[in-house]
């Protein structure tokens, strides 16, 4: 009796969960590095960000997100467009591979069972964990990374704005900024107190106490919605 009724348990928690409605699908757009080697502008990509997106539509108020991602950050102190910074010269490149974990929220409801093409613009937030380069020994005179590194795991916040609506059947198009506040201030391999270098040499450090990195991504998402209809009461 008992095994009978967990099998009953069983088929109907899983027919619960084939009633919500799932997207998968990537990510195409770019990044760009805010922090204390470079430009400083907000939104400005400079490589390619790639990615891999699952949302669970949960309401037609929310969505669940996971997504992993991978994109090169760089930053060039000649494109700064900042004397101070041009006249120093540094520059670095960071490979980055992150997964994060969120929730978009609609500013209207988002029903895609519905005639008419759904359509909503979207807050996200969350939190990401990242895989980066960090050098230990520092720059050189001559600006250059020294090859002593390694990779270390940290965590940032991602938040942003985003629009997205159904341009072909199960196929949803959008658009979206979403800026990374990191807990680190590594990511260009800046250092604020003075250093050791592998000569035997102390060098003056660089870089804001006060101020950790950032990178962003912007750029549009595709992804396929498969599921079943879900019951009115499911949605509410």
């Amino acid at each position: 009796m008992r095994k009978g009724a967990a099998i009953v348990f069983f088929f109907i928690g899983l027919q619960a969960g084939m009633a919500q409605i799932h997207e998968i699908g990537v990510f195409l757009g770019g990044s760009n590095f805010i922090g204390d080697v470079g430009r400083t502008n907000y939104i400005y990509p400079t490589q390619l960000a790639v990615g891999g997106i699952y949302k669970w539509n949960k309401s037609k108020r929310y969505a669940y997100r996971a997504q992993l991602s991978y994109t090169k950050l760089s930053a060039n102190d000649d494109d700064s467009g900042s004397s101070a910074r041009e006249m120093r010269g540094y520059s670095f490149s960071n490979r980055i591979l992150e997964g994060s974990l969120g929730m978009e929220f609609h500013f209207w409801e988002y029903d895609l069972h519905t005639l008419y093409k759904p359509f909503t613009p979207y807050i996200y937030g969350g939190v990401s964990v990242f895989n980066y380069r960090k050098v230990d020994d520092y720059y050189d005179n001559g600006g250059t990374l020294s090859p002593n590194s390694r990779r270390k795991t940290s965590f940032a916040i991602p938040f942003g704005l985003g629009v997205k609506g159904e341009v072909l059947p199960n196929l949803i198009l959008g658009a979206e900024v979403i800026a990374r506040y990191t807990l680190v201030n590594d990511i260009d391999n800046s250092e604020p107190k003075d250093i050791a270098n592998a000569d035997g040499r102390n060098y003056p450090g660089f870089g804001n106490y006060n101020s950790n990195d950032w990178y962003v991504f912007s750029g549009i998402t595709i992804t396929y919605t498969f599921g079943k209809r879900p019951c009115t009461f499911c949605y509410e």
